[in-house]
């Protein structure tokens, strides 16, 4: 039976730290990416709110407002949306737009959401609506909200928590080579 020579405790407790510093780099660096991928949605999500709100408001005229419903397959839920069509005036030119908000008009399985959708703009009615002076023809009855503004501090806890696990991974340790690090 073959022995093999025993490996100075040393050399372990250095091969484990080495492994552990990759581990926590690793956890370190998803950290900063999922950190930093939410932090660069909710900005972008805010500044495109913000530059909605400088769209000038022009007067639009609501000429279509009903549900739609739809079902994906027998099984599913029927599911309601605001269907809102408005006219309205550009330098001159008539417009039509379709888009409560920038996204559209999101699908509920709530028939009374989409219920109360439809009522805060009947048709016939004349509202306010926002158009985007770069693209005449896209116009909202709502502007995205400025929430995301407001919330990018939690996943910019994220991010600087995870600059900070990367940093203490990579660095090299400050203790003399006798003194074991926590």
């Amino acid at each position: 039976m073959a022995t093999f020579p025993e490996k100075p405790k040393e050399s372990l407790h250095s091969e484990s730290k080495v492994g552990a510093r990759v581990f926590q780099g690793a956890i370190g660096l998803s950290l900063v990416l999922i950190g930093g991928l939410f932090v660069w949605l909710m900005a972008r999500s805010y500044l495109r709110a913000r530059e909605m709100r400088s769209w000038p408001e022009v007067s639009c005229q609501i000429l279509v407002s009903e549900i739609e419903q739809r079902r994906h397959d027998p099984q599913s839920p029927v599911e309601f949306r605001a269907v809102v069509n408005f006219g309205y005036e550009w330098q001159g030119r008539s417009q039509a737009g379709d888009h409560l908000t920038l996204r559209g008009s999101p699908w509920t399985s709530k028939l009374e959401l989409a219920e109360q959708r439809v009522a805060e703009f009947p048709v016939g009615t004349t509202s306010r609506c926002r158009v985007n002076p770069a693209n005449p023809s896209m116009a909202v009855l709502k502007p995205d909200s400025l929430a995301p503004g407001y919330s990018i501090w939690f996943p910019g806890l994220f991010l600087v928590a995870g600059i900070g696990i990367t940093i203490r991974a990579i660095r090299p340790s400050a203790r003399p080579s006798g003194e074991v690090a926590d």
